[in-house]
């Protein structure tokens, strides 16, 4: 081959390592770049490139000649870090392709790549990637230059981010409760009012991110039963169906969010009751929807999933990650699974996000602060992006 690149595996193999430490799912979400701890720097007769970010990511790193410049790839990286010019003139950054990004460094000559590596943080998760590049002769550079077969024609990056497909994403949020029923009270907060005030900001962070359109399934403090607000998200068209609670448990100290995605076997008691109380609420209204979500229960976990399944999960460890980047608290046993119904469409990727506990003191503080559910919903913004272009770059695999 006799190229100089450090291809991908080599980077996930590092990542690997971390596993006992840091939870594979922070290396799926948005990676974001620290300016500050970043930065190129000359040394005797070759450049030192150091970028500071937020988690681990896939990566890989070549060098190409005429002119000469080194080439990094990223899975997925948040540049807008560095659109003050951080970096100075000579380097060049944006989207690669779906689900990839790509910063492009000139170099003042023949410096090939000496040696790389990522770091991440065993406690934070926090990552550094520092290569180093040395000086040598011109046929020697040439020869040790070249891109992957995979890197495409494209290497001249920009700080535009990657075109936003035609169709925008539709999501609906599910803002729990309503009506005459209330949810979860505590110290004068009601569960079905948080919900709806964080359904509303939410939305207008999604619109402003632009290309997403958004549905509330209650626009209001209305009562709209569990099947109706799956109909609804048929009805629209959704790609993403997030489903907001902030519940109440009388026993143990459940505290941080939550992310939930569907399952027949609730993955503990805690998860289990708090499905059944979400399913028994529609009987306030006198529907009674206990037989029919029986077979309509049976009719879905017949359905073939296989394609929907393990895009909800990547969604789930996706918002997971986001969480985890904007400092969010997030409970102990974060990702969970239930029988809740809102989350039986076959074809939408569907989860139900426990913002926080309103049972426990600091998750109320939190709920009720308007800056902390705006911390919340760039996260989510955050994640959805970066799902939304994992989603696509994986696409051709699952019609496959």
């Amino acid at each position: 081959m006799g190229r100089h690149i450090f291809h991908i595996l080599g980077a996930l193999a590092l990542v690997l390592t971390q596993a006992g430490t840091v939870p594979a799912q922070d290396f799926t979400g948005l990676a974001r770049v620290d300016p500050a701890e970043s930065g190129l720097r000359e040394t005797a007769g070759g450049l030192t490139v150091e970028l500071a970010l937020s988690q681990g990511v896939p990566w890989r790193v070549f060098t190409l000649d005429a002119p000469p410049r080194a080439v990094f790839d990223f899975r997925e990286v948040d540049w807008s870090g560095l659109a003050g010019g951080a970096f100075g003139d000579g380097v060049r950054f944006g989207g690669y392709r779906p689900g990839w990004s790509r910063l492009v460094v000139d170099l003042h000559g023949p410096l090939a790549l000496d040696r790389a590596g990522l770091q991440v943080d065993a406690e934070t998760g926090r990552a550094r990637l520092v290569a180093r590049f040395a000086e040598v002769g011109a046929e020697r550079f040439a020869a040790l230059s070249g891109a992957p077969e995979d890197a495409g024609p494209w290497d001249e990056a920009t700080t535009e981010a990657v075109p936003a497909p035609d169709a925008p994403m539709v999501v609906v949020i599910d803002a729990g409760h309503g009506g005459i029923d209330p949810g979860a009270e505590r110290e004068g907060l009601v569960e079905k009012d948080l919900m709806l005030t964080f359904a509303r900001e939410l939305s207008d962070v999604l619109i402003r991110a632009g290309n997403v359109d958004v549905v509330l399934t209650r626009p209001d403090d209305s009562f709209v039963s569990l099947e109706r607000r799956v109909e609804l998200a048929h009805e629209v068209g959704a790609d993403v169906f997030l489903s907001l609670h902030a519940d109440a448990l009388s026993e143990g100290g459940a505290r941080g969010a939550v992310v939930y995605t569907l399952s027949q076997t609730a993955s503990d008691e805690a998860s289990e009751k708090l499905a059944e109380r979400h399913d028994r609420d529609d009987l306030l209204s006198g529907v009674d929807l206990t037989g029919k979500d029986d077979v309509v229960a049976g009719v879905l976990m017949d359905l073939a999933r296989t394609e929907t399944r393990p895009r909800t999960h990547r969604l789930a460890d996706a918002l997971v990650a986001a969480f985890r980047a904007s400092g969010a608290p997030v409970n102990s046993h974060v990702r969970r699974s239930a029988g809740f119904s809102v989350l039986k469409a076959p074809d939408i990727p569907s989860v139900l996000i426990e913002v926080g506990f309103l049972s426990d003191k600091r998750d109320r503080t939190n709920i009720a602060d308007r800056a902390f559910r705006a911390r919340v919903a760039a996260a989510i913004r955050d994640a959805l992006a970066a799902w939304a272009l994992e989603d696509e770059a994986l696409a051709p695999l699952l019609r496959q």
